[in-house]
């Protein structure tokens, strides 16, 4: 049981950090000047903050200033 907690914790921390980087990525997307490209950057960005798990969104809300992005999760 011991040797599952790391693999455990290792798949948590990717999880969040994964979320932490599409999150920055959509919000890359938002800031380009071609009005199509802000529209997906938006889409992208509404559709990851409704569908991060809500008991990882402190974890993400962590990374997320490590990366210097504006967007939180509630």
């Amino acid at each position: 049981m011991a040797g599952r907690m790391p693999r455990q914790r290792l798949l948590s921390w990717q999880a969040v950090r994964t979320w932490a980087r599409l999150i920055r990525e959509a919000e890359g997307l938002w800031r380009v000047d071609v009005r199509d490209l802000r529209r997906v950057g938006a889409h992208e960005l509404g559709q990851l903050l409704q569908e991060v798990p809500p008991r990882l969104r402190r974890r993400v809300n962590l990374w997320l200033e490590r990366l210097n992005v504006s967007t939180r999760l509630p």
